[in-house]
């Protein structure tokens, strides 16, 4: 299947960013694609294509993989925000350590596979909502006092002044953090929502790269 045909719309649209997020972040982007996709055991060709890159993925290249360019954006804008990127990983970081500690990139379902395929391809971390579940467009703000992540009863609360992805109703997702209870992909979920976010330093080229990526391997499994 042509990967735009899954897509409601085929090019990643672009969130608001709140004005005070923005003045200290101007270069800060959130970007997200909708499309009618599951997330089902993967094929042969993608588990085979998972092993060929825990295959050339060794200790040498997770060494020398902070200094790359777009991994180095992640860590720095970590940091910016309050984050020890030793302690609180990157996301390619924390995937590559993983592959060391594990020996290889587990295959989980279809969309975790095309997560961790796109984000070791690009270096740009996506993740991924039940799109049915998001009522309005995706923005980047500050949480508010008294605000939970999420609307489920089981929403942990969230602490004032932390940055968050919301929707039309409040919080969906913590910046480079877990997804809210009840918004996640499930077996059930016939429409997704992928968003990834942009720093400084990285180039729009990988952020595109890492949706199509993304949105191929999904297709694999059929809409």
């Amino acid at each position: 299947m042509d990967p735009t045909e899954l897509t409601e719309d085929p090019r990643p649209v672009a969130g608001a960013v709140a004005p005070e997020v923005a003045s200290e972040f101007p270069e800060l982007r959130l970007l997200s694609l909708t499309l009618h996709a599951t997330s089902p055991r993967s094929p042969r060709e993608v588990r085979q294509r998972l092993k060929d890159l825990s295959d050339r993925f060794k200790g040498a290249q997770a060494v020398a993989m902070r200094r790359q360019p777009i991994p180095w954006a992640y860590r720095v804008f970590y940091r910016h925000i309050g984050l020890d990127p030793e302690t609180d990983r990157p996301p390619m970081e924390a995937l590559a350590l993983d592959r060391l500690l594990k020996g290889h990139f587990r295959s989980q379902s279809l969309l975790d596979d095309a997560l961790t395929i796109a984000l070791m391809e690009t270096g740009v971390p996506l993740w991924a909502l039940d799109a049915d579940t998001v009522h309005g467009d995706l923005a980047i703000r500050l949480a508010r006092q008294d605000e939970a992540l999420g609307r489920a009863s089981t929403a942990p609360p969230l602490p004032e002044g932390g940055l968050v992805i919301v929707d039309g109703e409040g919080p969906v997702a913590v910046l480079f953090g877990p997804i809210a209870p009840g918004h996640g992909v499930t077996p059930k979920t016939t429409r997704m929502t992928l968003f990834a976010l942009q720093v400084a330093g990285v180039p729009e080229i990988f952020v595109e790269e890492a949706f199509w990526e993304c949105v191929s391997i999904l297709g694999a499994g059929g809409p």
